[in-house]
């Protein structure tokens, strides 16, 4: 049975994992920490996509020490060829005697395997330690595997009473500093960026990583007609990560060629009613590789997703103020629903204040 000392070095492991931050999408973040006689002899994490895994990193760390030692581990450790050898073939060459599993991993080549693997090979193996924790820290890699499309956040800010922007269009800032400092760290773990082209117009925001540490997503702008102004400073922006204009499937070549010219890529889908198929850029994303999306907005691009039930988690920002007015830009427009019961519900909500703003995170019940 696992002591308060099992608890605290899987608690940091799990605080390792958080290290590897958006560089190793598609990849989980995992954490791992070899514990001989009492003491920590090895530590490590999964880096970046190609890297060695967190279990590899923490018994190079630990080098002799490794042997009849105890390594806890955030995820089922792999037993399959990827772009790393299988990491349970090192856990056992090196002699570890028992390892601590958070949880299994969902993907099929793994689950259940690493662990009957170890186990087979004399290894005692305790799984579910910290596995609530470890799931959360990995949700978008679990909805990725399972569903095969990306993880979809939508992260509004807004006033009191809702609004995004005022009458005339001011937006800047609803939002304080370190709630702004809080969304450049998601965007920095997101691979992917979108928002509709109004914010492009009225904001002309970069949506790069610059209050944080971390690599930047892929941005894309949700542009049905080809609004998008070519001189946009997302155009401009020096990024490994590319600008993606997303498009309505009629658009003549002429009208996406300066996009092109920039730089940008364009995808283009078919419309339902007016708008973007969006459950079919999304399989196309899951195809290319992203695993997570973080919709920025604006109230347009927002009842999109929501209304074609593609928000797998909110994210919304309150500030202390009221804007008021009939004209002021709501956080979520479209049509709407007609009767308060068909009200998209928001259940597993959290409350947390960030700087003079508090915060509110949940997940959209599916229908």
């Amino acid at each position: 049975m696992e002591n308060r000392k099992d608890q605290e070095y899987m608690e940091r492991a799990l605080s390792l994992a958080s290290k590897g931050g958006g560089y190793v999408n598609p990849n989980p973040q995992v954490g791992a920490v070899v514990v001989n006689d009492g003491r920590v002899v090895g530590e490590g994490f999964h880096r970046e996509f190609g890297a060695p895994h967190a279990e590899v990193e923490a018994l190079e760390d630990a080098g002799p020490l490794a042997k009849d030692a105890t390594m806890y581990v955030t995820l089922e450790p792999c037993v399959h060829y990827g772009k790393t050898p299988p990491c349970v073939d090192k856990i056992i060459e090196t002699g570890i005697a028992r390892v601590e599993v958070a949880t299994r991993d969902p993907n099929p080549k793994v689950f259940g395997k690493g662990i009957e693997k170890m186990e087979s090979n004399g290894i005692d193996v305790s799984l579910g330690l910290k596995e609530r924790e470890a799931k959360e820290r990995n949700e978008i890699y679990f909805h990725f595997v399972k569903a095969g499309r990306p993880f979809v956040l939508l992260k509004l800010a807004m006033t009191l009473d809702g609004k995004i922007a005022t009458k005339s269009g001011d937006s800047h800032w609803i939002s304080s500093e370190p709630a702004r400092e809080m969304v450049h760290s998601l965007r920095a773990r997101y691979s992917g960026v979108g928002v509709g082209v109004n914010t492009i117009i009225s904001d002309d925001p970069r949506l790069n990583v610059r209050k944080a540490d971390g690599p930047d997503g892929t941005r894309f702008i949700f542009d049905t007609r080809g609004n998008t102004p070519v001189n946009s400073r997302i155009f401009e922006l020096e990024s490994d990560a590319p600008t993606v204009v997303v498009s309505g499937e009629g658009l003549p070549e002429a009208d996406l060629l300066p996009y092109k010219n920039s730089g940008a890529k364009v995808w283009q889908f078919p419309e339902r009613e007016g708008v973007i198929d969006l459950e079919a850029f999304l399989k196309k994303m899951g195809k290319e590789n992203y695993d997570s999306l973080m919709v920025e907005g604006g109230s347009e691009v927002a009842w999109s997703f929501l209304n074609q039930d593609l928000v797998d988690k909110i994210l919304f920002f309150y500030s202390p103020g009221i804007i008021g007015g009939r004209e002021a830009v709501p956080s979520v427009g479209g049509t709407g629903k007609e009767k308060v019961k068909d009200a998209i519900r928001i259940e597993e909500m959290d409350i947390s204040r960030v700087g003079d703003d508090f915060s509110l995170v949940g997940y959209p019940l599916k229908r």
